[in-house]
């Protein structure tokens, strides 16, 4: 592969959430990566519908998952996973809710760690802290860590912006600075969320809903606001096969921030 990708994801992390809770790591990840505040999400604005759409690069109305559960493809479209096996290139996935598994066809990841929200005062540092042990050893070409309680035990049990989502959101991005001390010069990462949320739902097209932060940290990405064009979702897969060195494919939709 080109280089290697980590992809970040913080589950219904709001663009003011980040802002506002009070981590001094985020002011870092403005002057390291290039970012934009206003991307958007899908409609709906539900978690496996947006990650499935994140990582395959179509609508919801295309791939057809408009709940949070998965439901096998009439028409198949290919997904990073299968394009990194594809090319020979080896996978990781680090998620702590579990349908999340089904984003990743079978037998395209060669190792994956699940860990249960609500077994741990904070099952983020813990998937975290397993991504670090795999990166460390076994050098995937591509990564995935998926952090869940900015949106389970922040926004549903508590409330979209409330003290404890906020400190959610701040616990989240200590584990990102910790990823980023030890491999940001060996990994390209991208930070993102896949939705926001208002009260203690999301799922529709409020702006508070549909409106998410995307980072691009590493040497192909200058450092700075991204205004020269929309980002959504659907950029990040082709994003993620431009930084492996891996050709789009034709169905998908994105476009490559590089």
């Amino acid at each position: 592969m080109k280089n290697k990708v980590l992809l970040i994801s913080i589950d219904g992390m709001r663009p003011d959430g980040l802002q506002q809770c009070g981590n001094a790591f985020v002011k870092e990840l403005e002057k390291r990566c290039a970012y934009t505040y206003c991307a958007s999400s899908m409609n709906p604005s539900v978690t496996f519908p947006c990650h499935f759409s994140m990582t395959h690069s179509v609508t919801p109305e295309r791939h057809g998952i408009l709940t949070n559960t998965y439901i096998p493809q009439v028409r198949p479209v290919v997904g990073i996973f299968e394009k990194v096996q594809n090319a020979g290139g080896v996978s990781s996935m680090f998620y702590g809710w579990e349908p999340l598994r089904d984003i990743a066809s079978p037998g395209t990841l060669q190792f994956a760690t699940y860990f249960n929200a609500y077994c741990a005062e904070s099952s983020d540092t813990v998937l975290t802290d397993a991504a670090i042990k795999n990166l460390t050893e076994q050098k995937p070409d591509f990564a995935f860590l998926y952090m869940v309680e900015t949106d389970e035990k922040g926004g549903h049990d508590n409330g979209w912006m409330s003290d404890e989502y906020l400190r959610r959101i701040s616990i989240a991005i200590d584990n990102v600075k910790r990823i980023i001390e030890i491999f940001g010069d060996e990994y390209s990462i991208i930070l993102m969320a896949d939705h926001g949320g208002h009260d203690r739902i999301h799922g529709t097209e409020l702006p508070e809903d549909m409106t998410i932060p995307l980072f691009f940290c590493g040497k192909d990405f200058t450092p700075g606001p991204i205004n020269d064009r929309p980002l959504s979702l659907l950029d990040i897969a082709p994003t993620i096969v431009n930084l492996l060195g891996i050709p789009s494919e034709r169905e998908w939709k994105g476009h490559s921030v590089i």
